[in-house]
């Protein structure tokens, strides 16, 4: 099984809806089709996991309604539980009902004692309303949660302004309440900051003091990101750096267990296979474990579970291929001023976990690792660091045309100050983490193979403890 869940080689997964519930992970996402021959619509699988590892499906939750019924697609929502029961609220999505007069968009809701089988409730609907200003099209996502200081069930909603103004900055978190789950009340927005197209697939939760909202857009980019604030009732707060991923990770949504939380995303295809294809809807899972730094801000890192699965080393052989390197007691650095420097470690199983911890002196223009290189260094991908921008970049070699990279982040570092490299790779997935702080996913078709390596281009740096490892049986 791959380590980055997806259903299977002509299918993809999209729009993770976490919820936990007595130590297991049920993870519901939408599974879109690969081959082009079923029907229209989208079902809701239900995958359960403990440890983001294994995986055990059971199956069809919701699925795809009739080309009549509202919800042909049941697009992305939320499960809650009350009083032992469990209640999916979901979008109920018709892209023909518009051209009938009739929304193409609706809240809905299912029902379960076991989490198991549902049953849809086809008389329950909550439509835009439009006298309150809201496009009767864009009423979608709704997570429900109970709020305590008010003591009533809130449900957020990706919605759009009808109004005049720019259309691409309509994009608001709806608010709808209810005390009973059934009848439900719009009210004023919850988030209505005039910046984004639309805030697809909220998600709320708190941790300590700070109450955090995630969301994801695409006004500018296709990126998951979130806001903070002191109280439901806002300011919400922009930190420095808002996202949990780069432009390769979307629709994510948070659960936790009581102690850790945890984001949970999708890595999207790319058209044809190829690293300069189109990105598409859906793809693998990609699990990130948050945590809470000192001034509230959010970091991600590789849950323990995900690096545990690499339990077997692979031997490696450091070779000096470009510039002056040494090599010694789990140590290889290069001083490599106005040149560029490589050293190939060997060959990296196609599921494999790298890791090193580099420190840089000041002045070094790029650092990092190459992966899947040609024997003859005349292709790549390159992980690398950019103390001068303050960036991590996903890059490949050769690079086409004046394509700057293929995705990248903002990351703090600092010359003479340790930053530590995670890389699992697994297929064409690729999921970095850098200083336990940020992610950065991406694809890699073109080069299925090679060997990894070290590099830096005009500075110096030091790589320390440096390691290979596949998974178990691999």
């Amino acid at each position: 099984m791959s380590l980055f869940y997806r259903p299977g080689p002509h299918a993809a997964a999209a729009d993770f809806i976490p919820f936990y519930w007595q130590g297991s992970f049920h993870l519901f996402y939408l599974e879109a089709d690969r081959t082009g021959s079923a029907p229209e619509g989208t079902p809701w699988v239900h995958l359960v996991t403990r440890d983001f590892v294994s995986f055990e499906n059971w199956g069809v939750a919701l699925d795809r309604g009739g080309t009549q019924d509202q919800d042909l697609y049941p697009f992305t929502g939320s499960v809650i539980e009350r009083q032992g029961e469990f209640h999916i609220f979901y979008t109920g999505h018709n892209p023909h009902f518009p051209e009938q007069g009739r929304p193409r968009e609706a809240v809905m809701r299912a029902t379960s004692r076991d989490l198991r089988t549902w049953t849809r409730h086809s008389a329950f609907r909550l439509l835009a309303p439009t006298e309150q200003g809201y496009e009767p099209d864009d009423w979608r996502d709704p997570f429900v949660f109970w709020n305590h200081e008010a003591g009533e069930y809130w449900m957020l909603l990706a919605a759009r302004r009808s109004n005049p103004g720019p259309p691409r900055r309509q994009g608001l978190t709806a608010l709808a309440a209810s005390r009973d789950l059934e009848h439900w009340e719009v009210r004023e927005p919850f988030w209505a900051p005039d910046e984004f197209y639309t805030h697809e697939c909220p998600d709320l939760f708190r941790l300590g003091s700070w109450w955090y909202l995630v969301f994801s857009e695409f006004s500018e980019a296709c990126m998951t990101r979130y806001r903070m604030s002191r109280s439901l009732r806002g300011p919400w707060l922009a930190a420095p750096n808002d996202t949990f991923d780069g432009r390769a990770y979307y629709a994510a949504k948070t659960a936790g267990d009581g102690e850790r939380r945890f984001v949970f995303g999708w890595l999207p295809d790319r058209v044809g296979g190829k690293d300069d294809g189109d990105w598409m809807w859906g793809g693998n899972l990609v699990v990130h474990e948050v945590q809470q730094a000192e001034d509230g801000s959010l970091t991600v890192r590789c849950p323990d579970t995900v690096r545990q699965a690499f339990p077997t080393p692979v031997p490696i052989s450091p070779r000096p291929r470009l510039g002056p390197w040494t090599a010694h007691s789990g140590s290889c650095a290069t001083l490599s001023t106005g040149r560029f420097s490589v050293l190939t470690l060997g060959s990296v199983p196609a599921t494999g976990l790298v890791e090193t911890q580099v420190i840089f002196a000041p002045g070094t223009r790029s650092c990092g690792l190459l992966l899947r290189a040609a024997d003859d260094l005349t292709s790549y991908y390159q992980v690398r660091l950019e103390p001068s921008r303050q960036r991590l970049v996903i890059d490949r070699w050769p690079r086409p045309g004046d394509q700057p990279f293929m995705v990248e982040r903002q990351f703090p570092m600092q010359a003479q100050r340790p930053v530590s490299l995670r890389v699992l790779m697994d297929g064409t997935c690729l999921v970095v983490y850098a200083g336990d702080e940020v992610a950065l996913s991406c694809r890699m078709y073109d080069h299925p193979e090679g060997q990894v390596g070290l590099f830096v281009a005009e500075g110096e740096a030091e790589f320390r403890g440096t390691t290979v490892k596949a998974r178990s049986g691999d």
